[in-house]
């Protein structure tokens, strides 16, 4: 499917098909840093522990939004309709050397490593593996080869992703680690990007202002 036949799907959906608002993925700022910790706190012990590898405490969970370096890592996250950020997709970049041992060899200077969390109120619209597409797209249009993923192993939905996107999967100690190789930019995932990215920003405008509004009349 080319983005256009992307974008006619968005823009005016398909005869007989079931309706289905789509997932839109905005890259996330500073302004979104307090929205990301009013995520992650929401999550429950069995989320955490999914999402981190651990039960991260609260003040952990501080730290660890306080410390993302926006600048050399890239958020991105869906909002819903009421202006309630409900997904968090981490993609963070590292040189090489930090490849775990036996992982994919990169001629490249960087790698990525991908984590991502869904609400429960969320699930089961495919927004992870869309988390995941923008993601691997940006990688490739970034001059990155190598897009890593470790979860536990029976973090069923990271491993649903993982497989459909191809990823070879290495299991060891209830934890599994896979990595996808990605094909080059080309003028195609450069304009898939920018407008996925110009898209995602009108739908979270018209979200945020809706939102203000509503606030203003409660008063």
């Amino acid at each position: 499917m080319t983005i256009f036949q992307k974008l006619g799907g968005w823009l005016g959906g398909r005869k007989g098909a079931r309706s289905r608002a789509p997932v839109m993925v905005k890259q996330l700022e500073e302004r979104d840093r307090r929205r990301m910790l009013k995520h992650f706190m929401a999550l429950d012990d069995s989320d955490r522990l999914l999402r981190f590898g651990t039960v991260l405490p609260d003040e952990q969970l501080t730290a660890y939004v306080n410390k993302i370096d926006l600048d050399r890592d890239t958020v991105y996250g869906v909002y819903n309709p009421v202006f309630k950020l409900v997904a968090v997709g981490h993609l963070a970049f590292a040189p090489k050397e930090q490849l775990s041992p036996g992982g994919a060899v990169t001629e490249k200077e960087r790698v990525a490593e991908f984590g991502v969390s869904v609400s429960k109120s969320a699930r089961g619209l495919g927004i992870g593996s869309k988390l995941f597409e923008r993601a691997a797209i940006h990688c490739r249009n970034a001059d990155v080869d190598t897009l890593y993923m470790h979860c536990l192993s029976s973090n069923k939905t990271m491993m649903h992703i993982a497989k459909k996107a191809g990823m070879e999967i290495q299991r060891e100690y209830g934890e599994a680690d896979a990595h996808l190789r990605l094909l080059p930019a080309n003028p195609g995932t450069m304009l898939q990007e920018a407008l996925e990215e110009q898209f995602a920003t009108i739908d979270y405008t018209l979200k945020a202002n809706t939102r203000a509004a509503v606030k203003w009349f409660e008063k």
